[in-house]
């Protein structure tokens, strides 16, 4: 029996969900390392719905646990019923849902509100001392409830390859220790088992955030 990892989305689309590639990524590499993925999300209404073709948000409403469905093919659970007893780590992948959806950083950084049911399975995996996997803008949640914790959303100067690197200095401000790291590479917090990679925080090619995303999972399950 495999490790039996819990996989938490935020919806489906980069601009209002869960990053479709990154959570599609976290779940072929969970399936290569023998792993069995169980996919949860919070049963709230999305903070907007953004229309992927124009980039602007519309008047429809959405709700983050059915439009997670569509990543998960249906298997998936109300993120109210974790049972951290059950499982051995958990991985959140990135989109602009984590930072919508799961918390408030989107309209308030480093000053925001994380959902309380995605604060209280954080918490929880971390003080069970069971490994947690982040990428892109997740890391951001363990940078809220984790002070002095250390993490990666890729590098902290702002250019082209990296255009959210600002993150990396809000980060931080919290009293988070930021590694820079490319995107093809992982940091590991030994003391609170974080793993951290950069994903579409980098404009890489889409094989390296593949790539990255392999790292990460692969070093949660070896830490579970």
């Amino acid at each position: 029996m495999g490790k039996r990892v819990a996989v938490v989305l935020a919806g489906c689309g980069v601009y209002d969900g869960s990053e479709i590639h990154e959570s599609s990524a976290v779940l072929v590499h969970l399936s290569r390392e023998g792993a069995q993925a169980e996919v949860y999300a919070p049963d709230i209404d999305q903070m907007h719905v953004v229309d992927h073709v124009k980039g602007q948000p519309t008047q429809e409403k959405r709700n983050v646990l059915v439009e997670s469905a569509r990543i998960a093919r249906g298997n998936i659970k109300d993120l109210s019923k974790l049972d951290v007893k059950e499982l051995d780590a958990l991985i959140i992948p990135g989109g602009f849902g984590v930072a919508k959806n799961l918390s408030t950083w989107a309209t308030q950084g480093k000053n925001c509100v994380i959902s309380k049911v995605v604060e209280d399975v954080l918490k929880a995996f971390h003080a069970a001392k069971k490994p947690i996997g982040l990428c892109c803008i997740s890391p951001v949640l363990a940078a809220k409830i984790f002070p002095g914790c250390e993490l990666t959303v890729g590098h902290d100067t702002e250019c082209e390859k990296w255009p959210y690197a600002k993150t990396a200095e809000t980060m931080k401000e919290l009293g988070c220790k930021h590694v820079n790291k490319h995107v093809t590479e992982i940091h590991v917090d030994v003391k609170n088992k974080l793993v951290t990679t950069s994903a579409f925080m980098c404009n890489a090619p889409i094989h390296d955030i593949y790539d990255g995303i392999g790292k990460m999972v692969k070093e949660v399950v070896r830490l579970a």
